[in-house]
This record gives structure tokens, sequence and C-alpha cells, in this order.
């Protein structure tokens, strides 16, 4: 589905059924150098199970247009725009890694719109080290290279439905590869500079009220589970009923741990996610 978002075009799959403002929503935010499929498993099922679906390509990103948003804020403010011109009151919103963090700033942003939030391999402050900000800009494949072997905790991880020549690492190389020949120029960059600037987590933090669940990885690289203490302990200080559940996987938690990711997020949504119709 496409919506026009402050004159550009912006995405929206939809879980193959189709969206409907009086449904309960579910939003689906991906991370850094994605898109939307890589909700795939999670975003179908809600679908199918009584919620209407946004799983979103990020401006810049696939078939969102216009340019790549370079912060944090902007991208929250986005998302918000999206749903005010679907005409969604409340929604439940969950982002993974850097869409982990729009999720929380939408909720910080907008907290008439959110219902709860999942935030998924989540870290604040989400840091990125120079040597690979500087790799993401001047060479786009070897940072791909990087990133792709860090968000995997095993070569050949089992996925929920296995068949030969199944391989998440390599999808997930020709995944990453391929918004970057479709996406904004530099976007992997832009990305990577959003999440290294943005220093208002814990700030955001202690304006969210709706209740949060972080889902975090043991075996994380990229975001470890330590990295969203500070977060948790913010939000708990706060007020936000919060709580994490830990998955045996790495950074891609959507494909290592398909099925426990859509349990944890599922049943979350249902205890927590709107209830009555949006107008």
């Amino acid at each position: 589905m496409i919506i026009d978002v402050a004159g550009q075009a912006a995405y929206a799959y939809t879980g193959g059924r189709a969206f409907d403002p009086a449904r309960p929503v579910a939003v689906f935010v991906h991370g850094a150098q994605h898109e939307h499929s890589v909700w795939a498993l999670q975003s179908r099922y809600f679908a199918h199970h009584g919620f209407s679906v946004l799983a979103v390509d990020l401006p810049g990103h696939m078939r969102s247009t216009g340019p790549a948003l370079t912060s944090i804020g902007a991208l929250a403010d986005w998302l918000g725009a999206l749903l005010a011109a679907l005409k969604v009151e409340k929604a439940f919103v969950a982002g993974h890694s850097m869409g982990s963090l729009v999720a929380l700033e939408f909720a910080a942003r907008h907290p008439e719109r959110a219902s709860a939030i999942a935030l998924l391999a989540t870290a604040v402050p989400m840091a990125v080290s120079p040597a690979l900000l500087e790799a993401a800009r001047e060479r786009e494949p070897e940072a791909i290279a990087l990133v792709n072997a860090w968000s995997h905790s095993t070569l050949a991880a089992k996925p929920s439905s296995p068949g030969p020549g199944f391989w998440l690492r390599g999808m997930n190389q020709r995944l990453m590869e391929r918004v970057s020949a479709r996406g904004a120029p530099q976007l992997f960059h832009a990305d990577f500079a959003a999440c290294n600037a943005y220093a208002d987590g814990l700030t955001s933090a202690a304006k969210v009220r709706c209740p949060v669940r972080l889902i975090v990885g043991k075996r994380d690289m990229m975001t470890p589970p330590r990295a969203a203490s500070a977060l948790a302990s913010a939000l708990a200080q706060a007020g936000a009923p919060v709580d994490t559940v830990t998955l045996d996987a790495g950074h891609a938690l959507m494909t290592e741990q398909p099925d426990a990711t859509l349990d944890a997020l599922f049943a979350f949504a249902m205890q927590h996610g709107p209830r009555v119709g949006n107008g």
C-alpha cells in the first residue's frame, strides 16, 4: 500500500489483508539498511489474527521515496504523520535496532498514538564506531559484510521452515545490497549516523507511559542485552510498565528465532495493544 506523507510516497506492507483503520493496528519498523520484508512472518501473522498491519519502508528505503531522514526524531515524526494520514488513532508499534529507537521516540513524542511498544535488539545509546561509520560512507560493501556477519550468531541458523538452499546469513547480505542499490544515496551511512547521533533516548524514555516490552538476543554482538539495561531502568523509573524477553539469538532476532519473536510480540500486543476501533 502506498500512502502520501508530506508529498512523498510511503510504502507499507499490510500482511496480505486490506488495511482497515477500524481494526486494531500493528506497526513494524525495520532497522538500518533494511526494509519491511524482515518482518514477513510476524507481520503476516498479525494481519491474519485480528490486526491491521503496517510494515513500513522508511523514507529512502526501497519502495518509500524521498531522501533518507537523518535523525531519529524526524523518523518518529514521519511515522506519526503516516498514521495521521491513515486516520489511525492508536497503534502497537514494534521496532528492530534503529527501528526500536524510532518506536521509542514515537511513543515519547506522540503518546496519544502509542498503545504499546516493543523494542527489539535495542540499545541506548546506540553508538556506532567511527571506523564503521567511515566504512559505511566510503566502503559500503565492506560495511554491509561486517554488519551482516555481526548480526548473526551462527553461520547456519535453522529457520522455522528449513529448506534446501535457505541460508539466512546469505539472504540478509543480498537484502542489504538490494536496499543499497535501490535506496537513497549513502543510505547505510545516513541510518548509522542517525543511530549514533541519537542522544535523547533516556530523556525520551522518561516521557513514555505506555507498556513496553524489550526483546533481546542473548548472543547479540551489535546490541548486547546489557546495552538495554539503562533504558529499562529509565522506563521503569518513569512509571512505564516494562518487561524484558531474552531469546537465544543474535541481532537478527526475526530470522534466527522467528517463532519465539512472534510469540513474544503477539502475546504482548494482545495484552496491551489497541482494543477499540480507530476512527
